[in-house]
């Protein structure tokens, strides 16, 4: 019996990403990323798989022991698999949530503003102190191959100057990710599993 199946993004682009996630069922989807539990998710649904990535950002901001709640928080990416999820999260910890992309303008402007920061644009060292608010929670989501070594999309040491928080890069978000996969594979064993 399998109990979770977890598909690994992105997919070449002749394999059509959208068929197969729709493929996986739900009660098995340890991602969190079938049409049905991205909605359960909407919903705030107890019965649905939280993508891992996202679950794992949520725990360590909790692991900090602050009340979110109306902390501004800037999503940088609106991606299916970090950006959207996550912030459909912090709007469940009732944080006033601005989600950001290429189009954004003034965007350092508006990262100057956040209480928490989340980077998942795909770019190294993109952030730098110019869009960190001082006491600021900085959550580096981006993972980037360079000549220099893997770099997050922030920039580190910018960060540590001027947040209250920073992720690492690598060794933070990746960690939690694996951790709440582990976690939703034993859910939905638990699931599959009871009487």
């Amino acid at each position: 019996d399998i109990n979770g199946i977890l598909v690994q993004l992105p997919l070449p682009a002749h394999i059509d990403s959208k068929k197969i996630l729709q493929a996986v069922s739900p009660a098995k989807d340890v991602d969190g990323f079938h049409p049905l539990n991205i909605g359960l998710l909407q919903q705030k649904s107890p019965d649905t798989f939280i993508p891992c990535t996202p679950k794992g950002i949520i725990r360590l901001l909790h692991s900090l022991s602050l009340n979110l709640t109306g902390l501004n928080a800037i999503v940088i990416g609106r991606s299916q698999i970090v950006g959207l999820p996550v912030s459909n999260l912090l709007l469940q910890e009732n944080c006033t949530v601005t989600v950001t992309h290429s189009k954004t303008k003034k965007l350092s402007a508006l990262c100057r503003s956040a209480d928490i920061l989340i980077a998942a644009l795909g770019k190294p060292e993109f952030i730098t102190k110019e869009y960190i608010k001082s006491g600021a929670i900085i959550i580096d989501v981006g993972i980037n191959r360079t000549p220099n070594g893997l770099k997050g999309d922030v920039n580190f040491k910018d960060a540590l100057d001027t947040a209250a928080y920073v992720t690492p890069v690598p060794g933070g978000v990746g960690p939690m990710t694996i951790a709440m996969l582990l976690e939703n594979t034993f859910e939905a064993f638990l699931k599959q599993n009871r009487p």
